[in-house]
């Protein structure tokens, strides 16, 4: 029988990152952690696996439903590989929140799974930062996930009007239903439907709208709403006190970050909706305004309702999660990778002589104790190749310690940019 032969390729929608790409990702996943940690947010982690229950419950009929990694364990327990971190995070906080002092900002960069089409952008495996503000309602805490958002951004050195924050009030669409005949126990399947908008013919949007009862002299309201009329929207609003209570929170935190000195585009966008069933206030998204790549990096909002699920009293919430593809894409796209990012920050050693084995891994240990990342060579090499290699690899600096070095008890060490040498007397 023959042997059978394994393919080597990863699955549908995963990647194996080889060095020069993780160098990237660990870049961005870098840039997202120093931000949180200067607000002074504290890291955390929870199970990749969780009771697929957990997901069902709030994430929505796609991330919830059909895109859900499922399996069973010995126990015949339904588990899930989680496809975002939400109500994970909810989950966990829900066991000390009463016992810990609030707010809690929170942060996480971990990996998850949905079972949906790859495409540009978008993997079945993919990184997310998640982070979050338990415990307060105030419209400030909104401002600083906005602010946070704004900083990680800027910190990728984004430049003016390449991405907009778009901002609108889960709320302000929730009092909106009833102009639309909408009855209130249907409107988490209208924010399903309206999320897919710009997805959707306009006759599938109206014949899928049309299963919620909602009558064909309000079809085209709703449309209003979506294609951002502004003249339908301001007359909805000025009708209705709670719609202008829902609307002046989106107006503080966009007049705030402006006031702040914020002078990317930041905008109020009533067609935004945001697909997931918890969000019961402020959301917003980070929109990438190049060409070539016109979408929606990532998202977030408040949902002070989701700790109900576990039985828990409501507390308040609010948060955002970049994902590593969108910002990936966003900074190629705008040609933002540093320069020196690929650059090998190790001090290149190779073997020049094989007699001088012993002599050479002395030195290297030496230099690793003093606090320098030594790549030492296995073979021995000729300087030539050592240096073309070098080159070749991008090392920073390469040792240089053959015969002529140890007979004088020194070593040399090579600056590969400037060609510059320095010896120095071994120890």
């Amino acid at each position: 029988m023959a042997k059978k032969i394994l393919s080597n390729q990863p699955p549908k929608g995963t990647n194996d990152w080889l060095p020069e790409e993780f160098k990237l990702r660990q870049y961005i996943f870098n840039t997202w952690r120093q931000v949180c940690i200067r607000y002074g947010y504290r890291e955390y982690l929870t199970p990749l696996v969780e009771l697929a229950d957990l997901y069902k419950a709030k994430s929505g009929e796609d991330v919830g439903g059909q895109e859900l990694v499922t399996f069973y364990d010995f126990s015949k327990r339904e588990l899930c590989i989680r496809p975002e971190m939400t109500p994970s995070v909810t989950r966990m906080v829900s066991k000390m929140y009463a016992a810990s002092p609030k707010p809690l900002k929170l942060f996480s960069i971990a990996n998850f799974m949905r079972n949906e089409r790859p495409q540009r952008g978008r993997n079945r495996e993919f990184w997310q930062l998640n982070c979050d503000v338990f415990g307060s309602s105030s419209e400030v805490a909104d401002l600083e996930i906005l602010q946070l958002s704004l900083d990680i951004m800027n910190e990728f050195k984004a430049p003016k009007n390449s991405f907009t924050l778009r901002i609108n009030n889960r709320r302000l669409l929730e009092e909106m239903l009833p102009f639309f005949g909408i009855e209130d126990k249907n409107n988490q399947e209208l924010f399903r439907i309206l999320d897919k908008y710009n997805k959707l013919s306009k006759d599938e949007f109206y014949s899928r709208l049309k299963t919620l009862n909602v009558k064909a002299d309000k079809l085209k309201d709703i449309e209003a709403l979506m294609s951002n009329d502004k003249k339908v929207i301001e007359d909805l609003i000025s009708s209705s006190k709670k719609l202008k209570e829902a609307k002046d929170e989106v107006d503080f935190v966009i007049k705030s970050l402006k006031d702040l000195g914020y002078s990317q585009e930041i905008v109020f966008d009533p067609s935004l909706v945001r697909g997931f069933d918890y969000y019961d206030g402020l959301i917003f998204e980070v929109f990438d305004n190049n060409p070539k790549n016109m979408r929606a990096m990532f998202g977030g909002g408040r949902y002070n309702g989701l700790a109900q699920i576990f039985g828990a009293t409501s507390f308040p919430a609010v948060g955002f999660a970049p994902g590593d593809e969108t910002t990936k894409l966003f900074l190629e796209s705008w040609n933002l990778i540093p320069n020196n990012l690929y650059e090998n920050n190790f001090i290149y050693f190779p073997l020049l002589d094989s007699a001088s084995l012993l002599e050479s891994q002395k030195l290297a240990a030496s230099l690793r104790r003093d606090g320098n990342n030594v790549y030492f060579s296995l073979e021995p090499q000729k300087l030539k190749k050592a240096l073309d290699l070098a080159n070749k690899q991008k090392y920073n600096k390469i040792i240089i310690f053959g015969d002529k070095e140890k007979a004088k008890n020194v070593y040399r060490l090579k600056d590969m940019k400037s060609g510059e040498e320095k010896e120095f007397i071994l120890k």
